[in-house]
């Protein structure tokens, strides 16, 4: 297949998933959200089979990549009901965090536009290393952040998903199409070794 076909396409959305899931991890890893981490680290390792597998023809790959896609896409309608706080979800629970820590996104406080300020307590009796963030002017919460994350992740991933199946169609038709040429060569031109071999004696004459 010659390029700009399904299995260009397929590289490329390939490599702006792997982007996406890069940086999608960094800010993950600041906001010590665990459950992302190790969502997006299998993401990129999977990416990364199918890319292989895209770029060598192994469809067997690209079949894993396939499968991968669908439980990403159910992954990120996760997050987004989770952040959104559907179906009873809440995002001031500690789920992202294994209920390890009480971090929360890194967007909360970094967002655009946000001002935050460290506000000590003055009552007595609170330690003096205790503090309360405060968190305004943000331009666009937290969540809705999280969340266009998300629907980046599941746009990416429906259209990979459907280039992924033309890409492993075709290689299916080219392996077929192979081996019924290679079967009609080996079929025409297989022998035995002793096949038509016609032997003759030699006569030997005597001139005197």
């Amino acid at each position: 297949m010659g390029c700009c076909t399904g299995r260009c396409t397929l590289i490329f959305l390939c490599a702006l998933q792997l982007l996406a899931a890069l940086e999608r991890q960094i800010f993950d890893f600041l906001g010590f959200q665990w459950a992302p981490i190790l969502g997006n680290f299998l993401h990129i390792i999977i990416v990364i089979l199918g890319l292989f597998g895209t770029i060598q023809f192994r469809p067997r790959y690209i079949v894993v990549y396939t499968v991968w896609t669908a439980l990403w896409v159910t992954w990120n309608v996760f997050i987004i009901c989770f952040y959104l706080e559907v179906g009873g979800l809440s995002k001031e629970t500690d789920l992202m965090t294994f209920n390890i820590s009480m971090h929360r996104s890194w967007w909360r406080e970094h967002g655009p536009g946000c001002i935050r300020r460290v506000v000590r307590p003055s009552a007595p009796g609170i330690l003096d290393d205790y503090s309360y963030v405060s968190v305004t002017g943000c331009i666009i919460d937290f969540q809705y952040l999280e969340v266009i994350h998300s629907a980046i992740q599941i746009l990416l991933s429906l259209i990979g998903f459907v280039y992924a199946c033309y890409v492993i169609s075709v290689f299916m038709e080219e392996e077929d199409s192979f081996d019924f040429i290679g079967g009609l060569d080996t079929y025409c031109y297989r022998q035995h070794p002793l096949e038509h071999v016609e032997l003759k004696p030699v006569e030997l004459s005597n001139e005197h």
